[in-house]
């Protein structure tokens, strides 16, 4: 897959019932889980270009936080500087008001996230923000399997660009690029992609994040997918295990 500019997703069209405007119905909720550099924004976005979805990565949402200038997001800046975890009620508190804002949009046909159930905690209080916004009639939870190695490989040679904050992986043709895909800006390595910060986001999804995977796979709702493939390749086993 060669790399693209981003697609501007169409949403489908609220109906009436009754005289009554509604919300689209059924609406798709994808939860994208796995080790760091696994792939999960990548197949993210794809999924909101095929089904016409919002993408709600934390790691964006969280950079865009820290630019509004005040203690959290200067707090921000610092933790995530170090490679360190946001704290869990900052998360929580900012995926409420993301689902909030969602319900003031009726043309909305679902959503991704990306990066937001990194610990146990986070998962069940992720589960309970989705059932008291009335988005969990439709989730799928998917896993995308790395092994730590290849974890390790694609985080300490992935890209992004300094100029719109574009994410270039290290997979495929993206290997090649030597300016931004998306806006033509430089590419640089990210703060949290340095190396003391990927290994302590290593055994933070070792020690954290694996028990958020097993809570899912307990309650029999985990789609396991091979994240060592092809983007491809990742994509068309994720279509048809989603099916």
């Amino acid at each position: 897959m060669k790399p693209s500019k981003n697609p501007k997703f169409k949403r489908s069209p609220a109906g009436r019932q009754g005289g009554r405007r509604v919300g689209v119905q059924n609406p798709k909720v994808f939860i994208i889980v796995g080790p760091p550099g696994s792939g999960k924004g990548t197949q993210a976005k794809l999924l909101c270009q095929k089904f016409g979805l919002e993408y709600v990565g934390s790691g964006d949402t969280l950079r865009a936080r820290q630019k509004i200038g005040d203690f959290t997001g200067k707090k921000l800046i610092q933790a995530m500087g170090r490679g360190e975890l946001a704290p869990s009620f900052v998360i929580v508190k900012i995926l409420g008001d993301v689902l909030e804002n969602f319900k003031k949009h009726l043309k909305i046909r679902g959503f991704v996230l990306d990066g937001w159930t990194r610990i146990i905690f986070e998962a069940i209080l992720a589960d309970e923000a989705l059932e008291w916004y009335e988005w969990d009639k439709n989730v799928k939870v998917i896993l995308l399997n790395i092994s730590r190695r290849e974890s390790y490989n694609r985080l300490t040679k992935r890209r992004q660009c300094k100029k719109c904050g574009h994410l270039i992986p290290w997979i495929g043709e993206f290997k090649k690029l030597k300016k931004c895909d998306k806006c033509g800006g430089e590419l640089i390595t990210r703060a949290d992609d340095k190396m003391e910060s990927i290994k302590k986001r290593l055994e933070e999804y070792k020690n954290q994040t694996k028990k958020a995977i097993n809570y899912y796979k307990k309650q029999g709702r985990l789609i396991e997918i091979n994240g060592g493939q092809s983007i491809e390749d990742v994509f068309k086993d994720i279509l048809k295990a989603i099916k």
